[in-house]
């Protein structure tokens, strides 16, 4: 598939799955929600320790900041991505309430002042995944930039929908995959180059 091709097969699969994914509604959006939760709080325990990176929800994208919270508790830090030029790798910022909040693009909050940090772990959104692990964002590439730009590479756990299941985004030489993916079904984890099931959803 060429450039022009996949960038447009690309956008249309994206509009696709947000679609699908915005019909669920919200009372099952908040189900499957509770069910990650679950799923990422009993299955990785280390996500209370260290920085936890995440993003801020939109178009009914998985919302992590309950997580987060609970995480906080035990003694997470969490952080969230900032945009500081196009083109340019993310940073990350601590956050947590009370932490003043900017609009950036597709109108994403994101802190404008807090301190820089390096994330252990990121809870990443994914508009589709397939069955190598490779994920389907916005098409602006900055989480791929983002993460191959990081000395000490976190833990990428992509966090999805059933719905947005995919055989293949047809990865180019940027894409990164994920270690781990998580649906309201369970966790899948990555090896030799697929996903494997590794659990359903309690």
């Amino acid at each position: 598939m060429h450039a022009d091709e996949l960038k447009r097969w690309r956008g249309a699969e994206r509009a696709r799955l947000i679609a699908a994914r915005e019909a669920l509604g919200s009372a099952a959006l908040e189900a499957a929600r509770e069910r990650i939760d679950r799923i990422i709080e009993e299955g990785f325990c280390a996500l209370s320790r260290g920085v936890l990176a995440f993003c801020w929800p939109i178009r009914g994208e998985y919302d992590a900041r309950h997580l987060a919270r609970t995480l906080r508790e035990r003694g997470a830090l969490t952080a969230l991505p900032a945009i500081v030029a196009k083109g340019k790798p993310l940073v990350f910022r601590e956050w947590h309430p009370g932490v003043p909040l900017a609009v950036g693009p597709l109108n994403i909050p994101y802190p404008e002042a807090s301190p820089e940090v390096l994330p252990d772990h990121v809870l990443l959104p994914m508009n589709g995944w397939d069955e190598s692990g490779y994920r389907l964002g916005y098409g602006a590439g900055y989480f791929d930039r983002t993460l191959a730009s990081l000395q000490k590479k976190p833990l990428v756990i992509g966090v999805s929908y059933e719905v947005a299941r995919m055989p293949t985004i047809h990865p180019q030489s940027w894409d990164i995959p994920m270690d781990w993916v998580v649906t309201e079904r369970g966790r899948y984890r990555r090896e030799g180059g697929k996903l494997a099931f590794a659990g359903a959803a309690p």
